[in-house]
């Protein structure tokens, strides 16, 4: 009878892992080329780690022997081993690392993997790619000592509920003397993976950039190196194609689209750096993270310091790419990242570059610059309420879906204005349908005036703070008093329709008796052509639409809304006649003009009851 080796831990995975693994084991995506990508990855940034660290304490690379990546097909054993003598992880590390996904949104992403057809580009968006393994693997297993370390820790599993974890000792031959050895017992359907062609091509398409040797070993034990390896943006751009740049961003930036927009340059003067950035044609995964941190990378000398310097502001987050110094200390802390006048210098000039290109793109390549606003308009728009200095860059180049058109500019707004037109005009909301079915539009529409219609989250923060553009205010029609007089009507038809008779100082006077502190105020309306109501907000405060976003986050908060009444229609002109039902009509201007808001009354109940009486009452009336 045999014992359990006691230095063997069994360890259970965090739950979203394990329904993770359940569908790389049991799925099969058509990419599973991404696998060697994402471990190659891995390794290359276990290397990064090691030089950097090596800085303050050169004793981590003593041996002298520089970071690599090996790739060790065994068709015997059946076996694929990704070496690298990187920094290594000890027993914790390998736990956390493998073990849990310590990102926000995990089970969105997992949910949002049991749903896509193919799932190998949500796999690399959201860097789960060491799972990725399992598409090709019965089996796996991880053995790596942290560089400067005495033990070895070995983690293996074979994708089911959990891991085991053992400690190695320094005589094993398949400890390495510092960094990680991961090796995957492949699927028979995955045996294509140790023909050395088949490893070329894929470190060809997504990993020739890598900035360490990645070198595959041959059956006879002998290494060649299969990648490059070079710093791509170091080089000049009259030797590069496209393909390399394609190739280069989806290295860097761990993709599989295409980018939208490449900006490869080299500053000289009082600081030198080389900038490669990529503008994605898709939304990666993190994008609306709520720390909404960048991810372009910092080299100093071609030595990779992070990926979280914030080197472009957080509207530009979607960018993806590389800055590298020839100035800056190798030895950077966080407190010199955030407070580096130099640093500073360069966030604002490969800033400006970057709103530079993104402007030449939407003048040159119209079609490319749409793809970028389709997918990061939204991002993009929080410049506008952040970015002061250049607001009026990030409105020219803002594109709007708006009552006459989609993908418009300001500009060409502006080339549209009507007579005596002095105003930009928005309206706010949820649905680009529900804007253009919102009351308020009724006039404006009357006039052939074109409204700008938000309906992004961020637009109810922008468009808050006080905005022009050539000269033009930009105006709320849900805010404030607005006035269309000097606007000539497009229907000759109705300039002459008679005023309204009703008697507008009692009708005002019975809604707000009614409707009591329900609202702020009630007044007529020169907004309304046809419908009975609306409500918008006072001239000074926050938009219709930024009330009822902050409202959801702290309900009973904020101001009364303004009752506006169209005292044409006869519902409204009814109240000064109807006796007993006059507070019935009151709330149910309130609760009409709620519901084409896209909100609900505030007593659903007490509304279909009220509702039901004027039906009724109609009816016997009739």
């Amino acid at each position: 009878m045999t014992t359990a080796d006691p230095t063997v831990e069994t360890k259970a995975f965090q739950a979203e892992v394990s329904e993770l693994l359940n569908l790389m084991v049991h799925s099969v995506y058509s990419e599973t080329d991404i696998f060697l990508r994402e471990l190659i990855s891995n390794a290359s940034d276990a290397c990064d780690k090691l030089r950097y660290e090596a800085i303050a304490t050169p004793a981590l690379i003593g041996d002298g022997e520089q970071p690599k990546i090996r790739i060790i097909p065994d068709k015997q054993a059946n076996t694929l081993t990704i070496a690298d003598s990187g920094i290594g992880m000890d027993r914790q590390e390998l736990i956390d690392n493998l073990g849990t996904i310590a990102r926000s949104g995990t089970k969105s992403f997992v949910s949002r993997l049991k749903d896509a057809k193919d799932g190998s580009g949500l796999i690399g968006q959201f860097g789960v790619g060491f799972y990725s393994a399992f598409m090709v693997s019965d089996r796996i297993v991880v053995t790596s000592r942290h560089a400067g370390a005495e033990e070895a820790w070995t983690w293996s599993s074979a994708g089911g509920a959990g891991f085991e974890i053992a400690p190695v000792g320094l005589t094993e031959e398949h400890a390495p003397k510092r960094g990680t050895n991961i090796v995957l017992h492949l699927k028979k359907e995955a045996a294509k993976y140790l023909e050395t062609y088949e490893i070329e091509r894929i470190v060809r398409a997504y990993s020739d950039n890598i900035q360490f040797p990645i070198e595959l070993v041959d059956d006879k034990g002998e290494a060649k190196q299969i990648n490059s390896a070079s710093a791509l943006w170091q080089r000049p751009k009259s030797e590069l194609k496209v393909e390399d740049y394609k190739e280069a961003y989806k290295s860097i930036a761990g993709a599989f689209d295409e980018p939208a927009m490449t900006l490869h340059y080299r500053a000289e003067g009082r600081y030198s750096y080389a900038v490669l950035l990529f503008a994605p044609s898709t939304k990666p995964f993190d994008l609306f993270d709520p720390s909404r941190k960048g991810r372009v990378k910092l080299y100093v000398r071609r030595v990779f310091i992070t990926d979280d310097a914030d080197l472009l502001p957080a509207y530009l987050r979607f960018i993806r790419g590389v800055i590298d110094s020839e100035d800056l200390p190798l030895n950077l802390s966080r407190e010199m990242l955030q407070n580096n006048p130099q640093l500073a210098q360069i966030r604002k000039a490969v800033t400006g570059r970057v709103i530079g290109e993104l402007e030449a793109l939407a003048e040159k390549q119209p079609e490319e610059f749409a793809k970028v606003w389709d997918a990061f308009g939204a991002v993009i728009k929080e410049g506008i309420y952040e970015d002061f200095e250049r607001r009026e860059k990030l409105l020219a180049l803002s594109r709007f879906t708006t009552t006459a058109s989609e993908n418009r500019t300001l500009k060409q707004y502006i080339a549209d204005l009507k007579a005596n037109q002095t105003e930009i005009y928005f309206l706010a909301g949820d649905s680009i349908e529900r804007l253009k079915s919102n009351p308020k539009l009724e006039s404006a529409t009357a006039r052939g005036i074109e409204v700008l219609l938000l309906t992004d989250p961020v637009d109810a923060f922008w468009t808050s703070a006080p905005l022009d553009f050539e000269g033009k205010p930009m105006k709320s029609l849900s805010q404030g008093d607005v006035d269309f007089s000097l606007i000539p009507l497009t229907d000759d038809s109705k300039k002459h329709e008679p005023a309204s008779e009703a008697d507008e100082a009692n009708i005002i006077a019975a809604i707000k008796l009614n409707l009591g502190d329900r609202v702020s105020d009630v007044r007529a309306s020169q907004r309304l052509t046809s419908s009975a109501s609306c409500l918008v907000a006072g001239s000074h405060g926050p938009d219709r639409e930024l009330e009822r976003l902050l409202a959801r986050q702290n309900p009973g908060l904020g101001s009364k809304p303004i009752l506006e009444i169209n005292l044409r229609h006869p519902l409204v002109a009814a109240i000064a006649t109807s006796g007993a039902e006059s507070a019935d009509l009151s709330f149910l201007l309130l609760e009409q003009a709620q519901i084409l808001d896209g909100e609900l009354p505030d007593d659903p109940a007490a509304f279909a009851s009220r509702l039901n009486r004027l039906v009724v009452s109609g009816f016997s009336k009739g």
